[in-house]
């Protein structure tokens, strides 16, 4: 396959959780995944050795600068140039604002906004080369509407929904697209904290009265990084089950 019909993507977190299930995802629609994260997990390592050299990891952590850009150009010498990315790394601390240490704000902004500012530069540049890119950032619905003890990380995610939007305007011109998608809550690491009663609370809200599942969100990702959505740019996909209607 010559490299211009590679498809090539980048998926930011993907060792464990939402981030792991759009790696395996996109690996069985025939894409090339190059993935990262602070550390590897069994089920990772796992896919990496049944991928047939399709899936390639490497440990880094998004607020060092150098480490992304060193993983960007280890992934273009084994993998192609890139054309895809998805912005799956995040954190989220839990907790009213004035209790929250300064420290534990700034490592969220770091994570969830600039490493992903800086990890699109890095791949924008590839995908110029090409005249070809997408890119999904995946955000919230907190970002969107209001929880009590997460002002922080909405923050966060409300501004990545703001960055999508203007980059989508930047970058359309050069044949790249920029959509983000909100994922309502979901059963993941992230809800497993939640009491019985909190996630009963959740599904009542939820018009399609259950909590999302991983799947819910890979799917629409393959959708945004697909020719069936080659006229959606600029939009954030809010996939909740309704809860925010």
């Amino acid at each position: 396959m010559s490299e211009s019909k590679q498809r090539v993507v980048v998926v930011s977190g993907g060792s464990k959780g939402l981030g792991f299930s759009i790696c395996k995802a996109l690996l069985a629609e025939g894409y090339r995944v190059a993935t990262f994260s602070r550390k590897s997990t069994p089920a990772l390592e796992a896919a990496i050795a049944a991928s047939d050299g399709h899936l390639y990891w490497e440990p880094v952590d998004i607020s060092d600068e150098a480490q992304l850009a060193a993983f960007l150009k280890h992934t273009r010498e084994k993998l192609g140039r890139i054309g895809y990315l998805v912005n799956s790394a995040g954190m989220a601390n839990e907790g009213l604002l004035t209790m929250m240490k300064a420290k534990d704000i700034s490592r969220m902004i770091q994570v969830n906004l600039e490493g992903a500012i800086v990890l699109s530069q890095g791949c924008v540049k590839q995908m110029m080369v090409g005249g070809f890119g997408v890119i999904v950032n995946v955000s919230s619905v907190v970002g969107i509407r209001g929880f009590k003890g997460v002002a922080a990380y909405s923050a966060t995610k409300a501004a990545l929904d703001g960055f999508t939007r203007s980059l989508s305007k930047e970058l359309g011109p050069a044949g790249i697209r920029v959509n983000s998608i909100a994922p309502g809550f979901m059963e993941t690491e992230m809800t497993s904290e939640l009491t019985e009663q909190q996630k009963a609370r959740i599904v009542r809200q939820t018009p399609l009265s259950r909590l999302g599942m991983v799947d819910d969100v890979s799917s629409v990702v393959k959708f945004l990084l697909s020719d069936d959505s080659s006229f959606v740019t600029g939009q954030t996909i809010v996939v909740d089950g309704g809860l925010t209607v």
